[in-house]
C-alpha cells in the first residue's frame, strides 16, 4: 500500500503546473463570457461615468430559423433598458392613452330640446296649484334633464413629456427585466406562410401574442404575408412604439437597429438643455 501512493506522489510531483491548473474549477470561472461569445455590438457612451449600474448585455438572435441561434451579445445603455420599475408612471400611460381616444356620446335633451310644452300648463294663480311654465321642465316626467350628459364629449388631455419618456423607459426595462424582451438582427424570414411564424413562436417560448418593432414602417414583404393573418402578432414601426401596445402584447421583439435608435431618441430626451423641468422625476440620481 505504502509503494503504491509512493507512485502516485512521484507522478503527481513530475506534472507541470499548467496541467494542473488546466483543470482547475477557480481558473476556469475567471473565464469571461467575452472571451467564449464575441460581443458583436458594444458603442461608447459619453455618460459612462455616470453609470450606477452595468450596462445591460443582450442576446442577439436570429429569425431565418425555427431554431433559436445566439449571434452573439450586444450592450444596451442602463438609464433605457435598467430604469426603475415605476409602476405609477406606468399606469398614468396607459389611462392617458386610453382617456384620449374615448369620446363619450351620451346625449340627453334640455328642455328647450324636448317636444312639447309650449303654454303654461294652467294659470298662475287661482287653482291652488303650484306654480309651472311649462310642462317639459326638469321637474316634470318627461321633460328635459338639467345637467345631463352632451355629445360628443371627449375625454383628451396631456401628459406631461417627462412622464412619458420615463414611461417608455419603465416598460422597456421591466420587459427586458421579465426576459420579454428580445432582440433580433432583421426581420427577414424564408417563407410568407402564417405557419412559419407560429411555429417559431411555439419553439422559443414567447407567449401568445408579439410586437416586432423595425427602425423603419416599410417591413420587409415575407414577414408582412405571414404576420397579415395573424390578429396577435403585429408589427410596428419605431416611432410608434408606447407603453400601452408593449403592455397589451406579451413579447416585445426588437430589431438591433430599433434598439439603438430608441437608445438615441430616449437619451437625447433625458440630456436635452431644456431638461430642467424634469429634475424631480429623474429615475436615476446623479
Amino acid at each position: 500500500m505504502s509503494m503504491l501512493f509512493q507512485r502516485i506522489v512521484s507522478k503527481l510531483q513530475g506534472l507541470k503546473p499548467i496541467c494542473l491548473l488546466k483543470y482547475c474549477t477557480t481558473v476556469e470561472n475567471q473565464r469571461k463570457i467575452e472571451d467564449i461569445v464575441p460581443l458583436i455590438s458594444k458603442i461608447q457612451y459619453n455618460d459612462e461615468k455616470n453609470f450606477y449600474q452595468k450596462p445591460r448585455q443582450v442576446w442577439l438572435e436570429n429569425l431565418n430559423t425555427i431554431e433559436e441561434k445566439k449571434l452573439g451579445l450586444i450592450t444596451l445603455h442602463p438609464h433605457i433598458y435598467a430604469a426603475a420599475p415605476r409602476i405609477d408612471i406606468i399606469h398614468q400611460n396607459v389611462r392617458w392613452q386610453r382617456m384620449y381616444r374615448w369620446v363619450s356620446y351620451a346625449h340627453t335633451k334640455t328642455r328647450a330640446e324636448v317636444r312639447g310644452g309650449g303654454k303654461k300648463p294652467w294659470p298662475q294663480k287661482g287653482l291652488g296649484k303650484a306654480r309651472h311654465g311649462s310642462i317639459r321642465s326638469p321637474l316634470w316626467r318627461g321633460g328635459g334633464v338639467a345637467h345631463g350628459p352632451r355629445s360628443p364629449t371627449p375625454h383628451f388631455y396631456m401628459l406631461p413629456f417627462h412622464i412619458r419618456i420615463a414611461g417608455l423607459m419603465a416598460t422597456l426595462s421591466i420587459k427586458l427585466a421579465q426576459d420579454d424582451l428580445h432582440i433580433i438582427d432583421e426581420l427577414e424570414i424564408p417563407s410568407s406562410e402564417s405557419s412559419y411564424i407560429e411555429q417559431l413562436i411555439e419553439e422559443r417560448n414567447w407567449g401568445p401574442s408579439v410586437l416586432f418593432i423595425d427602425s423603419y414602417d416599410i417591413m420587409p414583404t415575407n414577414i408582412t404575408l405571414a404576420t397579415d393573418q395573424i390578429k396577435h402578432v403585429n408589427l410596428m414601426p419605431i416611432y410608434g412604439l408606447n407603453v400601452y401596445s408593449m403592455l397589451k402584447h406579451n413579447t416585445l421583439v426588437l430589431t438591433e437597429k430599433a434598439a439603438r435608435l430608441i437608445e438615441e431618441k430616449l437619451l437625447y430626451h433625458l440630456h436635452r438643455a431644456d431638461n430642467y423641468k424634469s429634475n424631480s422625476f429623474k429615475l436615476n440620481q446623479e
